[in-house]
């Protein structure tokens, strides 16, 4: 299988922070960027964003799939079906040190039309880009090279 062929890393690295959070006894929260392809209770849904609760205690039926996240939630005391695409989160992590991971925003192709995924290349960093689609570079201070901390 050739790296173009691979699936995304983005739901088994969702699973793996999901199961980190519960072992450690944090509660998992996931950041999801909302559009018509998300099923959450809209009135909670702030500048096209809600952060999901989506520990054990907090739902049912809990399904963290290589699609989609789905799970039954009380929302003010109403019980609500959540349907999210894995492509749409932006973000996992422990509520109580905010340890997890961000990943790259759904890149929107026309203005009313479906989001889809930003292209996966393996485990290559993701790059910044401008509104214009030109790569950004990196911002480091002025005056000083980028430098990696070697941590033992």
């Amino acid at each position: 299988m050739i790296a173009l062929d691979a699936s995304s890393t983005r739901p088994y690295l969702i699973r793996a922070l999901y199961e980190w959070c519960t072992d450690n006894g944090f509660t998992p929260y996931v950041a999801v960027l909302v559009d018509d392809t998300v099923q959450v209770p809209r009135e909670y849904v702030k500048n096209n964003e809600i952060v999901l609760n989506i520990s054990v205690g907090a739902t049912s039926s809990l399904k963290l799939g290589n699609d989609f996240i789905e799970f039954k939630a009380r929302f003010g005391g109403s019980a609500r079906e959540i349907h999210v695409p894995i492509g749409r989160v932006i973000a996992i992590y422990a509520r109580e040190n905010g340890q997890g991971m961000a990943f790259p925003a759904p890149v929107a192709s026309k203005p009313g039309v479906a989001s889809s995924p930003a292209p996966q290349d393996g485990n290559k960093p993701f790059q910044l880009v401008r509104d214009d689609g030109t790569p950004e570079p990196p911002k480091t201070p002025a005056g000083k090279r980028p430098a990696l901390k070697r941590v033992k």
